[in-house]
């Protein structure tokens, strides 16, 4: 209904994050038998289980999309943590093609020029090297 009222296209990303790699893989395989192109991930399964996912994203044509659940138990505390632009470019690298990288309004707001730097870092095409 909503589509037709908007004249928007709709969609849903199917959060396939569970306990083990198995039932990560058989959640994403549902996604893809009932028709859905994108699939979604939350940011605590791990480093290595998003470039697990990664792999069998692309090996199955699909799209992986990361929630930045968790982000915030380290991200927001002023003295120590990761920096989100750090963790933009690290699931880049690992094969994830669309970041939640939040909002300036609701749950996941932030300030402004912080956000924008955010997308900013997402959209680059390539990485300078700075050791």
């Amino acid at each position: 209904r909503s589509a037709a009222a908007s004249g928007e296209v709709k969609g849903s990303y199917l959060n396939v994050t569970a306990a083990t790699m198995e039932e990560m893989y058989e959640r994403a395989e549902f996604a893809k038998l009932v028709g859905s192109v994108i699939i979604m991930i939350d940011l605590v399964i791990g480093y290595t289980a998003i470039q697990s996912m990664a792999v069998w994203s692309r090996k199955n044509d699909m799209i992986l999309h990361l929630h930045r659940a968790g982000n915030s138990a380290y991200a927001r505390q002023k003295n120590h943590g990761i920096n989100f632009r750090v963790i933009c470019k690290w699931m880049r690298m690992a094969g994830v093609d669309h970041i939640h990288a939040g909002t300036v309004v609701g749950k996941l707001e932030g300030d402004p020029l912080m956000v924008k730097g955010f997308y900013n870092v997402l959209l680059q095409t390539s990485l300078d090297i700075n050791l």
